[in-house]
């Protein structure tokens, strides 16, 4: 049974969507504001330290724990369909991050869509890549994680990176993944009615905003689900139970696993999109970001 302070994502997500009802002219801009409040469920990540960057002219937050190997990063891409959410809203989920896994974090702030639309974000994500290569930083010490939207990116991140012909990072930990450009996933309709948050005309506009007019949903850097992922680094999935994004990440494992990838998909019981916004205040998140660390870990030679 989910604890008592894992409704807190629930009472967050049920406002915004009643705000948004009541003010249905409600600008990108005003959208924007409220998402930033993602961060509000999240507590301060004690001994982590905070403080903006920018790589390859991409704005980021760098989260440094103290005591942190520094020549380990895990590179963050938030969610928030492409179109809202910043490293402002999720700097303190990844702060939490890095400190569970003992080195410093980046969380980019890509010039989002409609203003960058496909394939800009994923080109923004595979240059920072690149960027941390030149700084000196070697690809088997560099993680890549995120969630929804940014659980795409992070994945689609490194098939563009093997496209550009640069070797791959250690490993992929997407949380609550946005894959699917084309709305075919059966939870869609299963958990519509437990999903406190995703659906209907919001995830179609911002499917609109981030592919733009021209742009194919099937692309694979767009909608990983199209990807060939043979040779794909070690995955670990995360997902609620809840949500109704969650057969995105089942047909992705599912595809990784019959590709040969080293792939691991966890379910949590009765949780919402993205649950580890609540880091430090709900076991369920708390467990949920200590198993990513374990994970990446020894990937990152931290063990």
């Amino acid at each position: 049974m989910a604890s008592q302070q894992a409704h807190a994502i629930i009472d967050l997500y049920q406002g915004w969507k009643e705000r948004m009802s009541a003010n249905p002219d409600m600008t990108l801009d005003e959208i924007r504001d409220l998402f930033d409040e993602w961060g509000s469920i999240t507590s301060e990540p004690a001994d982590v330290e905070f403080h903006e960057a920018t790589l390859a002219g991409v704005h980021g937050v760098w989260a440094t724990p103290k005591g942190a190997d520094k020549s380990r990063v895990v590179i963050c891409c938030h969610g928030g369909g492409f179109s809202v959410g910043s490293s402002y809203s999720h700097k303190k989920m990844y702060g939490h991050l890095a400190k569970a896994v003992g080195c410093p974090s980046f969380t980019l702030d890509y010039n989002r869509a409609p203003e960058n639309p496909h394939p800009g974000i994923v080109e923004e994500a595979a240059a920072v890549y690149a960027q941390l290569l030149e700084q000196g930083f070697k690809p088997e010490n560099i993680a890549t994680t995120g969630d929804s939207a940014g659980g795409n990116l992070c994945t689609s991140m490194i098939l563009c990176i093997r496209e550009k012909g640069l070797p791959l990072p250690a490993c992929c930990a997407p949380i609550s993944p946005w894959y699917d450009m084309e709305s075919k996933g059966s939870t869609l309709v299963s958990n519509a009615d437990k999903d406190a948050l995703v659906g209907g005309d919001l995830l179609e506009n911002m499917i609109a905003a981030f592919v733009g007019e021209n742009g194919s949903r099937q692309d694979p850097l767009a909608n990983p689900l199209y990807a060939d992922v043979k040779g794909f680094p070690p995955t670990l999935i995360q997902a609620g139970a809840d949500e109704v994004l969650l057969d995105d990440s089942q047909r992705f494992y599912d595809m990784a696993k019959a590709a040969g990838v080293d792939i691991e998909l966890d379910i949590f019981p009765e949780m919402q999109h993205v649950f580890q916004f609540m880091a430090g205040n709900a076991p369920e998140a708390d467990d949920a970001i200590a198993k990513i660390a374990a994970f990446m870990r020894p990937r990152l030679g931290l063990e």
